[in-house]
């Protein structure tokens, strides 16, 4: 029962890890090119946040955490994925670029690469344990 349950959580990991880049790439993409278009880098975490969060919730409600007995849509679902994600991805994310580029002084187009290594393995916590909690618990 050990194997099925840690063979479940290696898919889900790897999955998340997919649709983590996936949405990263894009949320880079969306941040620099507001501050190509002149757009504060704080701003532009936020813009890309809004419009990568609600990206993230459709792609792990039907990738990472699908539950093969409820496939709708779930505002509670998708308001514990703001949630998660705005801990992470926006308050965390804030505080550790104007650190980066604050005390750092590393360059604003890097430091939201630097979030990653501590964002990343925190949101895949909250998220299986919180926001999908019970989804896929050994149905594969």
């Amino acid at each position: 029962m050990k194997d099925n349950k840690f063979s479940i959580l290696l898919k889900q990991l790897v999955a998340f890890g997919f649709v983590g880049m996936t949405i990263t790439v894009l949320s880079l993409i969306i941040y620099w090119g507001c501050i190509y278009v002149g757009i504060h880098y704080q701003i532009a975490n936020a813009i890309g946040f809004i419009i990568t969060v609600a990206l993230a919730y459709v792609l792990n409600q039907k990738f990472t955490f699908k539950d093969h007995t409820e496939t709708k849509w779930s505002f509670k679902v998708l308001l514990k994925t703001y949630i998660s994600y705005s801990l992470t991805g926006l308050f965390m994310a804030a505080a550790l670029l104007w650190t980066w580029t604050q005390v750092f002084h590393i360059n604003e187009n890097v430091a939201p690469l630097l979030n990653l290594i501590f964002t990343v393995p925190l949101n895949f916590f909250l998220n299986k344990f919180w926001v999908y909690k019970g989804k896929n618990n050994g149905k594969g």
